[in-house]
Order: structure tokens, then C-alpha cells, then sequence
């Protein structure tokens, strides 16, 4: 480490930064279904993914090698370009937050990764084959594999419960939903944990203090752990309340499967060293949960503006990058504008989500209410769902009214009271 230089130093730290900012912006994933189902209070369940996302980062480096090695050619990427392609996911991140969007972390990096280096060194900088088949296709495969996972998951759940009493087995879905949850947040670690670790190994390369093709230092690991760790903690209220109740209702049953399939392909995909983004995989298991319980409904205005956020990340974040790119290209004081832009950008950012503000004490308020008015799909499948069976306590109730009693025929009799049937 003696050999690292002050840029790099500074490159080092805005990585462990942008690291933070996926902790908190991917809490969510993990935590948001567990926290909306009442299975574990907010800060305890932000504290058991803090945790289990450190303990990821150690399991495996896979992911961090096609980051460092992979997307962008090593030879001639310069130091300020890993500084541009931080930068650019790192405004990005916040800004989602901001609106409460579950959006990509990964691919803020990948696109931020991918602008800088062509701004950089051109199309020739970047390896299309590695974006298309270890990127690209995963982003496309991830939330539709989950949500198909999720969907077929719940409907076997509710098939193999339909005897049972919902509120006898809520308890035992709750304990399944923490252990899957926890096992959600040890995979986010062994994934985006090392997504970091490949940016400050990259930059380490292209500073001449590592080898080309060289595995992520012990420090670098330890460093990417924690900062991941810390961000958990902090807790992204804002898009836990959109990935709670903003896009379905879940229960307990749903959000079991939903933790458990998004877990195994997040778990699947860094066993092959696929960067897929652990956000979409969450999402689409928490949709297909959704859809998979009788009479449950996703509301797709809000997902339709998620899906806008993802199809927006890779080039939004690349634009960014390629102009911060652009200003360190003309030498330190493009450098330093860079450092204040994203320093002035990030206090407009958090200024504006005080006027706001959400934490642990609010993330559930009013979660019981619509997010939303119902949509044309909503109405639509509520509008063909089959009445209750004649003679359920729900439908005498409903029929219950009062019906005056006939006028007896002898006026000087007493009226007889009201007959309630």
C-alpha cells in the first residue's frame, strides 16, 4: 500500500463510498418483505443484514474478477477513469433513493464503468461480449427467472396450506421468511460486496500497484465488507417502503418464497460469476409473489416507473461518468470540479430528502392503506373474482336488515316491534 498515490487514494475512498451507498440503497432487497409482514422489527432486521452482507463479502471473488478483469480492457484505462465511473453511480444511487426507486446499484457502476472508459479510450475500451452475456442478459433473466420462482413457490405454499388455519402457520412462515431474508442478505454480500472489490482492484491495476488479472487484496476485501456493512445498517427506509406494500400486499406465505427464490438465483448467479443485480432479482420474486396468491394484485404504476428506473440506470449513470470523464481529462482542476460536483450534488440530494424524511419510526405508516389508486388491471381481476358461498358468516351478515312486521288487523292492539332478520 505505500506505493498508492494520492489520486488513488482518493479513488479508493470514493469506491468504499459508493459501497455505502449500495448498502443502504439495497437494503430493501433483503429486509423490505420482512419488515412489511410484521416478521422483524425494522432496525433488528437492518442489524441482521448488516451482519450476514459482511460475512458475504468473504465467501467467494468471483464477481470482483469479471469487474476488474472483464468489462473493460485493463490496458490504457487511467486512474481518473475509475474515479468518473464512481461518480456516476454514485449520483445515481442517490437520486433513486431519493424518489424511493429500487434500481440497480450494479449496473450504476457497470454504466458508469462503461461511459468513462469510452470517453476515455473509445469503443475499444470496453469488451461487448462480457456486458452482453455476463451483464446484460443476466438483467433481462434475473427478475423474470425470481418472479417465476416466486409465483410458482407461493401457489405450491398456499396448495399445501389450503387446510390448515392462516393464522396457525403465519408464526412458522415468519420464521422461514427471516431465515430466507438473512439468507437473501449473506448473497447480496457475496455479490455486490465484490462488485466494489473489483473497482478498487481495477484501479489498483491501472496505478501500477497490482498485477493485471491479480485477485482483490485481504484489505480490500475487509474495507468493501464493512463499508457494505455500515450502509445496511443505515437502512434504506425510502425504497423499503416501496419494495414493502408499494408494489403488492404480501404475507407471510408470499414473502417466504419470494426471499427464498430471489436468494437462489442471486446465490446461483455468483457461483458462475454472473454481476446480475441483486434489486431486479428482489423485485421480480416480490411480483411474482404477488401474483401468485389468489386474488392478489401488483400494482404496475408503481413497477411501471421501476422498470422506467432500470431501463434508465445503464445509460443515465454512463452519461454522468462520461462527463465527469471528460473534466479529469483536462488535468487536476478537472479533477477537483469533479470532487465538488459530486460533493455539491450529494447535500442537494440528502437537503431535499429531509423535507421528507423516513426512518425506521415511519417506514410502516399507513402501509395498510393503498399506495395508489387501483388500475385498470386491479379493477379488471376484482371485477371477475367469484363472490363468497351463499351462507358464510360474511354474506348473512351483509344480508342482515331490519323489516318492519305487518300491521296487525285489530287497531287497538300493540304494534309489534321491528322483526331483524
Amino acid at each position: 500500500m505505500e506505493h498508492i498515490t494520492l489520486l488513488l487514494a482518493i479513488v479508493v475512498v470514493t469506491a468504499l463510498v459508493f459501497d455505502f451507498t449500495n448498502g443502504f440503497h439495497d437494503t430493501a432487497n433483503a429486509m423490505a418483505t420482512t419488515i412489511s409482514t410484521g416478521a422483524l422489527k425494522p432496525k433488528t432486521a437492518v442489524a441482521m443484514s448488516a451482519v450476514l452482507n459482511l460475512v458475504g463479502a468473504f465467501l467467494s471473488v468471483e464477481v470482483a474478477k469479471t469487474i476488474s478483469g472483464g468489462i473493460v480492457n485493463e490496458a490504457g484505462i487511467r486512474t481518473e477513469v475509475i474515479f468518473a465511473a464512481l461518480v456516476g453511480a454514485i449520483l445515481w444511487n442517490l437520486l433513486t433513493w431519493l424518489l424511493g426507486l429500487p434500481s440497480s446499484s450494479s449496473h450504476a457502476l457497470f454504466g458508469g464503468l462503461i461511459g468513462a472508459a469510452v470517453m476515455s479510450a473509445g469503443w475499444s475500451a470496453v469488451n461487448g461480449s462480457t456486458i452482453v452475456t455476463k451483464v446484460l442478459i443476466p438483467a433481462v433473466a434475473a427478475p423474470i427467472v425470481a418472479g417465476v420462482a416466486a409465483m410458482l413457490a407461493t401457489r405450491l405454499t398456499y396448495k399445501l396450506g389450503a387446510k390448515t388455519d392462516e393464522k396457525h402457520t403465519a408464526k412458522g412462515y415468519r420464521a422461514g421468511q427471516i431465515a430466507s431474508a438473512g439468507l437473501v442478505s449473506l448473497a447480496h454480500g457475496t455479490n455486490d460486496a465484490q462488485k466494489t472489490m473489483g473497482i478498487i482492484t481495477l484501479a489498483l491495476v491501472t496505478g501500477g500497484v497490482l498485477a493485471p488479472g491479480s485477485n482483490p487484496p485481504m484489505w480490500v476485501i475487509v474495507s468493501a465488507g464493512i463499508a457494505i456493512a455500515l450502509g445496511t445498517y443505515l437502512g434504506g427506509w425510502r425504497i423499503i417502503r416501496t419494495m414493502g406494500k408499494g408494489l403488492t400486499d404480501l404475507r407471510p406465505q408470499q414473502g417466504f418464497a419470494a426471499q427464498t427464490s430471489a436468494a437462489t438465483v442471486i446465490l446461483a448467479s455468483s457461483h458462475l460469476g454472473f454481476s446480475l443485480s441483486t434489486t431486479q432479482s428482489c423485485s421480480g420474486a416480490v411480483m411474482g409473489a404477488g401474483l401468485g396468491r389468489k386474488g392478489g394484485v401488483v400494482r404496475w404504476s408503481t413497477a411501471t416507473r421501476m422498470f422506467v428506473a432500470w431501463g434508465l440506470t445503464l445509460p443515465a449513470a454512463g452519461l454522468v461518468g462520461a462527463g465527469a470523464e471528460f473534466l479529469t481529462k483536462q488535468g487536476t482542476w478537472g479533477i477537483a470540479a469533479v470532487a465538488v460536483l459530486l460533493v455539491a450534488g450529494s447535500g442537494v440530494i440528502w437537503s431535499l430528502s429531509r423535507r421528507k424524511p423516513v426512518d425506521q419510526h415511519n417506514v410502516t405508516d399507513d402501509l395498510d392503506a393503498p399506495a395508489e389508486p387501483a388500475g385498470v388491471v386491479t379493477t379488471a381481476m376484482a371485477a371477475v373474482t367469484p363472490p363468497p358461498p351463499a351462507g358464510t358468516a360474511a354474506t348473512v351478515t351483509d344480508l342482515k336488515a331490519t323489516i318492519p312486521a305487518p300491521v296487525p288487523t285489530d287497531p287497538s292492539a300493540p304494534s309489534a316491534p321491528a322483526a331483524a332478520v
